[in-house]
């Protein structure tokens, strides 16, 4: 048990720990959108990950947990042959020394259910620690009881399509800013297909889209960033008025530690 509270003590107590505090602050005009989206300060979102094949296509985000941790979206369908990129926003540029890291270890959630898209989470263990510095850093995870009230602003980053047919995704990390919404709400868009395991984000003139899936979710808690959902579904042509559904954090966070503990 030792170890269990030294990781909860890591991840979820916070910025005296050095997660969720960018050395370099990331400047959000309010509303803004990834789908015809606002360009990220470079490093401001130091745990946002690129997951990648061998030959260095960007199919997936990640966040970057602990040295050794990243989590995603189960249905990015991570293999031990692809590839974590860390420290880079503009993946056209030679200039940023991004960090490229191989997979160990894909755990993905036990009730991981592709068809209803549910309990949609994966753990990857690298194979060799990131490098922590100011560009690379994790992200907060928050504890079980951590509430994200529905109207909190939020934001959403990835390499995602800025148009649903666009053929690339953008090089520039893409920010969102975007109200949460509750699941009451969100099923008032999508019905029964919302769960206890979904949070909602969006409606608001703003969406993610394909290529951000796997990427955070973060809201503000207590003066640092804190990882409240993974990108997991949505509009099948990324409607700017239509919710985003994240997987909710929250209810993974013993999965989260089992899995960290015996690993």
């Amino acid at each position: 048990m030792a170890l269990l509270w030294v990781v909860l003590g890591f991840f979820l107590f916070g910025s005296s720990f050095g997660c969720g505090v960018p050395a370099i602050d990331p400047v959000l005009s309010g509303l803004s959108r990834i789908v015809n989206g606002e360009d990220a300060v470079p490093g401001s979102w130091p745990w946002q990950v690129s997951l990648q094949t061998s030959s260095g296509f960007h199919f997936c985000g990640g966040s970057l947990i602990s040295e050794d941790w990243v989590v995603t979206a189960a249905h990015c369908g991570v293999r031990k042959g692809h590839l974590v990129v860390a420290g880079v926003s503009d993946q056209g540029s030679e200039e940023e020394a991004g960090q490229v890291l191989r997979v160990a270890e894909v755990f993905e959630h036990p009730q991981w259910d592709l068809r209803a898209v549910r309990n949609d989470v994966a753990l990857l263990k690298l194979a060799a620690p990131a490098r922590l510095s100011a560009a690379v850093a994790p992200v907060c995870l928050p504890s079980a009881e951590t509430s994200f009230p529905a109207g909190s602003l939020c934001t959403v980053t990835g390499w995602g399509k800025t148009r649903y047919n666009a053929f690339d995704t953008p090089d520039k990390l893409q920010q969102a800013t975007l109200p949460i919404l509750s699941n009451a709400d969100c099923k008032e868009f999508w019905g029964s297909k919302i769960t206890d395991v979904m949070i909602c984000a969006g409606a608001s003139g703003i969406s993610s889209c394909m290529g951000d899936s796997g990427g955070p979710l973060v809201c503000q808690k207590d003066g640092a960033w804190t990882l409240a959902g993974i990108v997991s579904w949505g509009s099948s042509r990324c409607s700017p008025f239509l919710p985003g559904v994240y997987a909710r954090v929250t209810k993974f966070i013993p999965w989260i530690l089992e899995v960290l503990e015996a690993n």
